[in-house]
């Protein structure tokens, strides 16, 4: 599956920049969800040598660098640790009004972009209000709210949303039947996320379980105190407790009877318990009680 069914929408929508010449200097993509894989077949789209319209080849010399990381003139940065580095940003920028090695045009990509520290968002900021040369920024964040003001307001905004048809789908390729699937689907933010969820034999189990007690609570409260045990026993890491709370709240979703709010506001008033250190089997049993 390639990025025209990753994210639908956006491609068809940098297929008509990309056509009509009118791709800006910079842009803002937000969500975990296919950003770099754009911003990659962006960059690979300016300098492909044997395009088919407005589409990459992905073979030429130049896609192919692209794809390992290794093409002078498309730079990745990326935070070392919990930040990116004012330093990082400067050495980066000193290159902006200088000619690509390869061409005239320049690709310079910035993961994480809300870890800038803020003397290094301010200091990109000045290139991206007077753009020098031919050079496009492509900046990538989870989560836009944390992106400096100031910045947000001088990029153009692309939401990247979670495809979990897209995700399921690939789940269901793997092996998985169509509700364990879609379960998966809803756990993994991206396709590699997805895709060490899927090998995870452990993960499959607190599915499986979590998908009986949650049958058992629905009908029979008192069983289903009696079968918490056996969930606290397969869940002993903290990991793990918290995916089974994840999973319950999922699967309770799924159900469409009046009653299963109530036991979704169990859950939730579950987690707030083992968020406050309550042990797990005392949280689980109080949700079922309660």
């Amino acid at each position: 599956m390639d990025l025209a069914q990753k994210a639908p929408r956006i491609y068809q929508a940098f297929q008509e920049i990309l056509k009509k010449d009118r791709l800006n200097h910079a842009y803002l993509f937000s969500g975990d969800f296919a950003n770099i894989d754009m911003a990659l077949f962006l960059a690979k789209a300016i300098f492909c040598e044997h395009k088919t319209g407005q589409t990459p080849c992905g073979d030429c010399r130049s896609c192919q660098l692209i794809d390992q990381g290794d093409f002078a003139d498309v730079t990745v940065l990326e935070p070392t640790g919990q930040v990116i580095k004012t330093d990082m940003v400067k050495e980066m920028m000193a290159n902006f009004s200088q000619t690509g090695y390869e061409g005239k045009q320049q690709v310079f990509i910035i993961k994480d972009c809300e870890k800038m520290h803020n003397n290094a968002a301010n200091s990109l900021l000045k290139y991206i209000e007077e753009p020098q040369g031919q050079a496009y920024i492509f900046l990538l964040t989870n989560n836009d709210n944390q992106v400096l003001p100031t910045i947000k307001s001088r990029t153009q905004v692309f939401q990247f949303p979670k495809n979990e048809a897209y995700l399921s789908q690939l789940a269901q390729e793997k092996g998985l039947l169509k509700s364990q699937a879609d379960l998966v689907a809803k756990l993994a933010k991206n396709g590699s996320q997805l895709e060490t969820l899927v090998q995870d034999s452990k993960l499959l189990e607190l599915m499986n379980r979590s998908e009986h007690f949650v049958s058992i609570w629905l009908k029979d409260q008192m069983q289903a105190y009696l079968a918490v045990n056996r969930l606290v026993q397969i869940a002993p890491d903290k990991e793990e407790q918290e995916l089974i709370l994840t999973l319950l709240t999922l699967l309770l979703a799924r159900n469409q009877s009046k009653r299963v709010f109530k036991n979704l506001e169990a859950v939730y008033q579950a987690r707030l318990m083992w968020q406050s250190n309550v042990t797990f089997q005392n949280t689980l049993e109080y949700m079922v009680i309660s």
